[in-house]
Order: C-alpha cells, then structure tokens, then sequence
C-alpha cells in the first residue's frame, strides 16, 4: 500500500484581504442617537466631516500621484438593542452624512462583530505579571482580562497565621506610575453569551485591519447594498457596500471619530487587543504589500489604530 503524508501548514491558504490605506470610522450610531432624532446625526457630521478631510489629505500627501485609498465605515448597533429598521434607519444615515458632504462607503451592523468574536477569544494570550503563582484562572475561563495584578484582597486567616495585607494593583510595563484595566468580554447570565461592547469593538478594529482569518479564510466580506433597503436587521448583510467603486473596507490603519463617551470602551479595546495574538502568516503577508508600496507599518496593533474624540 502507497502512504503520501503532508504537512497540514503546508496546504494551508492564507486568504489576502483587499486593503485601503486608512479605513475612517465616520461614527456609531446607538438607540439613543436615534431617539434623538436625525438633527443629532447632522451635528455629529457636521463635527466629523473636517477630521475626515485632514485624515484623507494626510494621506494623499504620503501616496505617489495622491492616489490614496481611504474607505470609509458607519457602525450601527443591532446587537444590545433592536430598533427601528433598515428601510428607515440607513437613507436617514445617509442623506445626514451627504449634508455634510461625506460618503459612507460601509455599513456595518454591530452584530457582525459577534459571528467572528470566537476566533478572537481562541487567540486571546494570558499576559500573567511578574511573581504570578498560576492561582488567577485563565481569561478564557473567567471572561475578564486585565493588564497587570489585580489587588489582593484580605481573607481567611489560619490560627497563628499572619494576615494578609491589602495590596493595590500594578499594571505590568507600566511608565512611572500603574494604569490597570481590568476588562469584562462577555457574560452568560442569560441562555447565550452575551459578548460585551469593548470585546466587539476589538472584533470591529481587527477587521477593519484585514488581521482575521478563519481557517485561512476571510470571516466576513461585505456585500453591495440590495436594490431596497430590508424591513428586518436580520436580513441585512453584516457589511454592506453602499458604492459600486468603493476602496477597499479593510485597511493598512484605521481611524476613528468619535464622542468622548467612548473613551473607556476604547481604552479596553487596545487592553484586548494588546493580548491577542494574530496569525503570524496573516501578519508577514500584510507587512510585506506594505513594504511594496513603501508605507511603513507599527509593529504593535494597536499602534495602527488612532482616534479624534470630538
């Protein structure tokens, strides 16, 4: 009998994502900005609209003949909270930003972020500090990540023992003095998990990056907008393209404009993705269309990301 034997690494196909050079976030949109009504959208594009402009002349100064390849993203939330539809939510999106002469080129619902959210977990590496003793259980077990020591808490004492005093926390590398974060990436109090806001926009930053694969291949491809808009969030593509031409949605960096409400979340985020280990071939094969087109890439993710809170 004839055996052929192959190394599985070897058959393994790495998907390339198309990418941009700089994937803007135009914003979020929660049930409460709706609520609001569409003269909060036009004031908060109104405030976007010249960082946008900076970002993308930022750009076409660095690219030969000014050819930069900016896209531009919307993120609307369908995952903590159902409301409104497709069919009168978007146009009211749209028509907002185009007063503001801005072009969203991806719709994305924030349940999107959640079908890829496992891949993210399955790389997620425990960042234990100096002197652990393994007694912490693991980040996949607990849900909760941090980036340091937590405190110790004072507890049962054996006779003659001596008690344990109350330590604060440290951050591990920390500059001069401690910034911990301790960070919850999901809960089961209900019959599912339910993924918490900071772990999707991990999700949300490393797709906008083209840094997932699931099993070599791409999680999530946007699709172009249907000929109407559905009455159903369920019926909506994940990502939707809204132009024929549009620039690629994932990019080499991303950037986002946003109120300062997000500041925490965002904190948490480069917590996260701080200990989430990328596929190394995903990562070489990015770097390496970098380097062919002479932009030079930050080794650490999240020095690929930046932000204007407005």
């Amino acid at each position: 009998m004839n055996a052929m034997f192959g190394e599985v690494t070897a058959e393994r196909r790495i998907a390339a994502a198309p990418l941009s050079h700089v994937s803007i976030e135009l914003g979020h949109l929660y049930m409460e900005d709706f609520e609001a009504g569409p003269d909060r959208l036009r004031r908060m594009f109104r405030r976007v609209a010249p960082w946008a402009g900076a970002v993308r002349s930022t750009w076409e100064e660095q690219v030969p003949g000014r050819r930069a390849r900016v896209s531009t993203c919307f993120l609307i939330d369908d995952y903590f909270s159902r409301f409104s539809s497709p069919a009168e939510l978007v146009p009211m999106v749209l028509e907002a930003a185009a007063e503001s002469d801005l072009t969203i080129d991806y719709l994305a619902r924030e349940s999107a972020c959640a079908e890829p959210a496992g891949l993210v977990e399955d790389r997620l590496v425990d960042d234990p500090p100096p002197g652990a003793n393994g007694s912490r259980p693991p980040v996949k077990e607990t849900g909760w990540l941090c980036n340091g020591m937590r405190s110790s808490q004072a507890g049962a004492v054996q006779a003659m023992g001596r008690a344990q005093r109350w330590a604060p926390p440290a951050q591990n590398a920390k500059r001069g003095h401690s910034i911990f974060v301790d960070v919850e990436l999901w809960d089961e109090t209900g019959p599912h998990r339910t993924w918490s806001c900071p772990f999707l926009a991990a999700v949300w930053q490393l797709l906008r990056l083209g840094l997932l694969r699931d099993g070599g291949r791409l999680p999530l491809r946007p699709e172009l907008r249907p000929q109407a808009w559905p009455t159903d969030w369920d019926a909506l593509s994940p990502i939707v393209q809204l132009g024929d031409h549009a620039p690629p949605f994932a990019a080499y960096t991303t950037m986002s404009v946003l109120s300062p409400r997000f500041l925490p979340v965002e904190l948490a985020v480069r917590t996260i993705l701080s200990q989430v280990a990328v596929d190394a071939e995903v990562l070489e094969q990015v770097a390496g269309r970098s380097e062919g087109e002479g932009i030079r890439l930050e080794e650490e993710l999240v020095d690929r990301i930046s932000y204007v809170f407005i």
